[in-house]
């Protein structure tokens, strides 16, 4: 919903950031989430909003939630469905029995087997078999182990896009940026279109250290990297200029934020849009984090 008050986003922002806001580190309640989501939609930066991201475990629970919410705008959902192939037609079943809700995605993780080109078929055969509606973006969460190449293989003849995960609550759930690096180039050899989530918080990379994480994480965690989101779309961006992995990782490693800030704004609107067809969104716990690195570094003005 984009209303009176809304502000055109640029190109290389707009729909940049889905609503994770259910999921950790923030795992907020969904009596809070859905009305903050509409919140959201309904102030100047809502075109900066992708959709807004539920478990099907939560589906009966987002009807109420949706029930209690005013008005009558439809929710524009991306389902996000655990349990393999054989949850999809249920959790698909479920959506459709209310109204409110307006099915924009279809997000499964891929479950870490030796065949990870197989699973991705298992899963077009369950969508072939629900008949999912042509204009729903399916996106498969490829696993950070050998052979995932091969799942890519499989996304780019299915038509899906692919999501990588960027980060957790531990050192391990981040991936390195030659990891990174090869997962963008593997994407942009098979023409194949990328989500990343969990981890980027920030426009651009940093060192997150206990000390600046919020009340009620453990003691004793160790700094994490987290990867900036504008890191990863001048990777996807040099990717695309013809680029080699050691140029990428240099550019997901760059903490120079006037740097990282001059070249977002050099790019133009041909060569922004060009860079989201492929980098398509990130999931986010948090909708304000991104919005005030971008304010923060004058890319956006509120």
């Amino acid at each position: 919903m984009t209303t009176a008050r809304a502000r055109q986003i640029p190109p290389l922002y707009a729909g940049l950031v889905d609503d994770a806001a259910l999921f950790p580190p923030a795992g907020e309640p969904l009596a809070a989430a859905v009305p903050a989501h509409f919140a959201h939609r309904g102030d100047w930066y809502a075109d900066l909003l992708g959709p807004f991201l539920c478990p099907d475990a939560l589906l009966p629970e987002l009807a109420t939630a949706l029930d209690d919410q005013p008005g009558d705008d439809p929710l524009a959902l991306g389902l996000v469905v655990a349990g393999g192939a054989g949850a999809i037609e249920p959790a698909l079943v479920w959506t459709g029995r209310v109204e409110r809700i307006r099915l924009v995605g279809l997000e499964i993780a891929l479950r870490d087997e030796p065949q990870l080109g197989r699973n991705v078929e298992r899963v077009a055969r369950a969508l072939d078999s629900a008949d999912l509606p042509d204009d729903v973006l399916v996106t498969v969460e490829v696993p950070r182990v050998p052979g995932w190449e091969t799942a890519l293989d499989a996304a780019a003849e299915t038509g899906f896009r692919a999501k990588l995960r960027t980060g957790g609550e531990v050192t391990e759930a981040f991936p390195a940026e030659r990891e990174v690096a090869r997962f963008i180039l593997a994407c942009l050899d098979r023409e194949l279109s990328f989500k990343c989530t969990a981890g980027l918080h920030h426009a651009v990379r940093t060192t997150d250290r206990p000390t600046d994480r919020p009340v009620g994480r453990p003691d004793g965690v160790p700094a994490l990297e987290r990867h900036g989101f504008l890191n990863v779309a001048l990777a996807t961006r040099a990717g695309l200029d013809g680029a080699d992995e050691d140029a990428l990782i240099e550019i997901l490693a760059d903490r120079d934020t006037n740097a990282i800030s001059a070249a977002v704004r050099a790019l133009d609107d041909r060569a922004a849009a060009s860079t989201r067809r492929w980098f398509t969104s990130f999931g986010s716990c948090s909708v304000s984090e991104p919005l005030e690195d971008l304010l923060r570094l004058e890319i956006l003005q509120d």
